[in-house]
């Protein structure tokens, strides 16, 4: 019978303890959610500073709710252009393109770069073995040889590098990972890039906002990438994705970015949504520094107790409990104690690392990280 493999996956994944299933959300925000009529503490949300909750509709510069065609025919209006004149301004690049999502700037940018026509060039792109699956997807529907190194082992990109014949050399990182929460030693990367004549790719998905005093992300380290791919579902509280670069680069993606091409252009009441949000962001001090503080916090109070999260500095801070089971019986404890935490299972995530995958917000308060870290110790 055609497509009987479609039932015995399935039947697979749900003996695994893998299948994945969709839950009505009823009501949300950055540290509440409520799913069944019942309310829990929110430790599974990527709105780090908590402006995803409202928005004054009368401050958005257009409520046109549709774009009507793809940006290259009539659809790319005032409001898109804004939008990437503001993104340029603040992160020094030369021009941008804006997408519907991380995923689909991510994966398009790799295809585009690495097509067909360039086949006969000698290119290899370098990919972290933990980058986002976005991002592995793009390098291995591209025609470049796709080269995976240790995750931040510069000694391993370097050996990396030294071995490859490619002429065209791109390096791929995420500037904080998604499901690991540490940070891309993207400083060190940035100069083994240029010793070995290649360019440097970020997607700041998870540092775009929520990282540095600015909330520039690696920008604010004083890097600045040759590819720069901000999202805005994350800290930016909204909807949508950018890609920096030079006029070059750019006017190239216009050419050859077959997802940009064919696709009709971000709403325009979403692009004027993310310029007002990308506003507030830029003036979210005060919220990143209480995201910082809880963070803070959060590691204070396990550094006293048994646990043992992934080492990290950022909002994501993952405690491993090694198979499905084990980390759905843990969330399902922290749950019946009113508690909201994310089980990451594979293949998101290598095998044996399935984990809770905890984000901090600059919503909680002192008393919901108390819970958290009680109710964890309690069910270890």
């Amino acid at each position: 019978m055609s497509f009987e493999y479609i039932q015995s996956a399935l039947a697979a994944r749900h003996a695994e303890g893998l299948l994945r299933k969709r839950i009505v959300v009823e009501k949300a925000s950055a540290s509440r959610i409520q799913i069944a009529d019942q309310q829990y503490i929110n430790f599974a949300s990527n709105d780090y500073l908590g402006l995803a909750d409202s928005l004054e509709f009368n401050t958005l510069v257009c409520t046109e709710a549709g774009s009507r065609s793809s940006a290259l025919v009539t659809g790319y209006l005032d409001i898109h252009r804004q939008l990437e004149d503001k993104l340029c301004s603040v992160l020094g690049y030369d021009a941008a393109l804006l997408f519907p999502s991380g995923f689909a700037a991510n994966t398009s940018v790799l295809k585009a770069l690495f097509t067909p026509q360039e086949k006969q060039l000698s290119a290899a792109v370098f990919q972290d073995k933990l980058n986002h699956a976005s991002l592995l997807d793009g390098g291995l529907a591209g025609c470049a040889k796709f080269v995976r190194f240790n995750h931040n082992n510069l000694t391993h990109l370097r050996s990396r590098l030294e071995k490859t014949k490619a002429d065209s050399k791109l390096i791929v990182t995420e500037g904080v990972f998604s499901m690991d929460g540490d940070q891309a030693p993207v400083s060190e990367i940035s100069v083994l890039a240029k010793s070995h004549s290649a360019w440097l790719m970020v997607d700041d998905a998870h540092a775009f906002g929520a990282v540095g005093a600015q909330g520039l992300g690696t920008i604010e380290s004083g890097i600045k990438p040759e590819i720069l791919v901000i999202t805005f579902g994350k800290a930016m509280g909204c909807q949508g994705a950018a890609v920096l670069a030079n006029h070059d680069v750019i006017n190239y993606m216009m050419q050859f970015n077959r997802e940009f091409i064919y696709t009709t252009a971000l709403s325009p009441i979403m692009a004027s949504v993310a310029l007002c949000q990308l506003n507030r962001l830029l003036a979210a001090s005060e919220a990143r520094h209480k995201l910082q503080v809880n963070i803070d916090y959060f590691k204070w109070l396990v550094a006293q107790t048994n646990l043992s999260p992934i080492p990290s500095d950022t909002a994501i801070q993952p405690l491993v409990y090694g198979s499905s089971e084990n980390v759905l019986a843990a969330q399902h404890k922290l749950k019946e104690k009113g508690l909201w935490v994310g089980a990451i299972r594979p293949p998101t995530v290598p095998q044996n690392t399935a984990r809770l995958r905890i984000t901090i917000t600059a919503q909680h308060s002192h008393e919901d990280i108390d819970k958290l870290v009680s109710a964890l110790v309690e069910g270890a």
